[in-house]
């Protein structure tokens, strides 16, 4: 089994359980997608990190939750980098009363499917990639219970 994902700080730390059971089912969930992991780092930092990274690399002026950053350079062979704001996943959690590890989760399973090109831009794609979200959710915490 290839362990190339890794989970680094910014300027904000993460509280993740079980990393090397989250790390395998990453790796599988994307295997049965056709991606195979080369290097998929998830970052995590504060809102004003990830505005500074939104406005230098994509000209946008807001915050968001996450910003994935696909490097690959053969198809199926992901290089990928996550940066996930922990601020704004501590404000999603409030507003869609979840705990904050099952949204944390989610935005780690959520930069995940980017690289299998789920998309979230338009309200079709939103609701597909939101069932793929709870799919992976629901299959983890199952998997580590």
């Amino acid at each position: 089994m290839c362990m190339t994902i890794s989970f680094n700080k910014a300027d904000k730390n993460a509280t993740l359980g079980n990393r090397l059971a989250l790390k395998a089912f990453i790796e599988k969930a994307l295997k049965k997608e056709g991606m195979t992991i080369e290097s998929l780092q998830y970052i995590f930092c504060s809102d004003k990190f990830l505005l500074d990274i939104n406005k230098s690399y994509l000209k946008h002026d807001y915050y968001t939750d996450i910003i994935s950053f696909d490097l690959s350079e053969i198809k199926g062979k992901l290089i990928g980098e996550v940066y996930i704001s922990i601020d704004r996943v501590k404000d999603n959690a409030k507003t869609h009363k979840t705990i904050l590890n099952e949204e944390l989760l989610r935005v780690i399973f959520h930069g995940a499917l980017h690289f299998c090109g789920y998309k979230d831009k338009k309200p079709a794609d939103a609701k597909e990639m939101r069932a793929q979200e709870n799919k992976w959710l629901k299959s983890y915490l199952k998997s580590v219970s």
